[in-house]
């Protein structure tokens, strides 16, 4: 048996960064007010039960206090909304004082003109490497609207022009 050999980070990172993901916003209403973080690591894991699951690193400063609180809401960010996914990128910024939000019935922060949310509650949280990885069950759907998806693609963010209906085949 060959011994292990470790892929070296930078490599992988370029290997991987030619697999284009969506951008969303992870939100949660804590004790100390809300919280947020920009998200490319974001699936659909099952439809029956309806479940997602995210990935923020173990050094994320505002997942304990999300991980406490027990929900979270996922934003899907569309095409022009590449200010809000650098400003939910950044960290200790001031994310809410400058963003139109509202809170769900149940108080979870719901940002304004996205594609897109759903609101979570936390399943199960897994060792993933330098990653939670992050079950949560759909508890919520908000109303969708139309409009290209805001795209991350080999670490820069991307519109999505080629996407037309027409041209797309069915999964």
């Amino acid at each position: 048996m060959t011994p292990r050999q470790d892929v070296p980070r930078q490599q992988f990172r370029e290997v991987f960064g030619n697999f284009c993901t969506g951008v969303a916003v992870i939100t949660a209403s804590t004790g100390g007010g809300p919280v947020g973080f920009s998200c490319q690591a974001l699936t659909v894991v099952s439809t029956d039960p309806p479940l997602m699951l995210f990935c923020p690193t173990k050094t994320l400063g505002c997942w304990p206090p999300i991980a406490r609180s027990g929900r979270f809401g996922v934003h899907v960010l569309a095409a022009e909304q590449g200010r809000l996914a650098r400003l939910f990128g950044t960290p200790g910024a001031d994310k809410f004082g400058s963003v139109d939000w509202a809170p769900s019935p149940s108080g979870t922060p719901v940002l304004a003109g996205v594609l897109s949310w759903a609101e979570c509650e936390v399943q199960a949280v897994h060792d993933g490497g330098d990653h939670h990885i992050v079950v949560g069950r759909v508890v919520e759907l908000g109303d969708s609207r139309s409009g290209e998806p805001l795209l991350y693609h080999r670490g820069r963010l991307a519109a999505a022009p080629f996407l037309r209906p027409a041209e797309m085949a069915t999964i």
